[in-house]
């Protein structure tokens, strides 16, 4: 085997090339991150590892701006497995072609799921505790996310009760998976 093959193959985290968001080769880790068999990924959208169809929608559009601009992205969100399960995962993609960032690209992914269990979240509590970890106002969540602060402020509150935090820091603290 070449060393880059065996590099790619057998990398510690997940990793997979993708064409037009269609899975080209994944890896080993990719499969068991996911429970499936890496070879069987093989031409399946990456919108099946997805918590939620709405969500690769709409993360879709997010990643292709930025992927655009830079021809980078990265977050971390909530992801499924085959048996249905959702977990935290650390997503980071390089385009080979910023001018469309989709034909083909390198991702990788890393599991938090030891660090940050999942509380039952909505699709749109996922996005306020997403953008609130990357330190975003409550203006600057609104704003991306065509809502009104307060409608933010009030998601903030139901995480602060869902995740047992009496105050935003101990609230990223808990989603960002750090000791207390």
């Amino acid at each position: 085997m070449e060393l880059h093959a065996l590099a790619f193959d057998h990398a510690p985290v997940g990793l997979c090339i993708l064409e037009n968001r269609i899975i080209q080769r994944a890896n080993v880790r990719f499969g068991e991150m996911f429970q499936v068999d890496a070879a069987s990924c093989t031409h399946k959208s990456i919108a099946e590892f997805y918590a939620t169809p709405e969500e690769f929608i709409k993360l879709g559009e997010r990643v292709y701006t930025a992927m655009g601009d830079t021809g980078r992205y990265s977050d971390e969100r909530v992801m499924c497995r085959a048996d249905g399960s959702l977990f935290w995962c650390r997503v980071r993609g390089q385009s080979t072609s910023p001018d469309s960032p989709f034909h083909k690209s390198v991702w990788s992914f890393a599991d938090l799921s030891e660090d940050r269990p999942v509380v039952e979240l909505t699709p749109r509590e996922r996005e306020v505790a997403i953008l609130t970890c990357r330190g975003m106002t409550s203006k600057e969540i609104g704003l991306e996310l065509d809502l009104s602060y307060r409608t933010v402020e009030e998601y903030r509150a139901r995480l602060l009760r869902k995740f047992g935090a009496r105050k935003l820091a101990e609230l990223v603290a808990k989603l960002s998976g750090m000791p207390l």
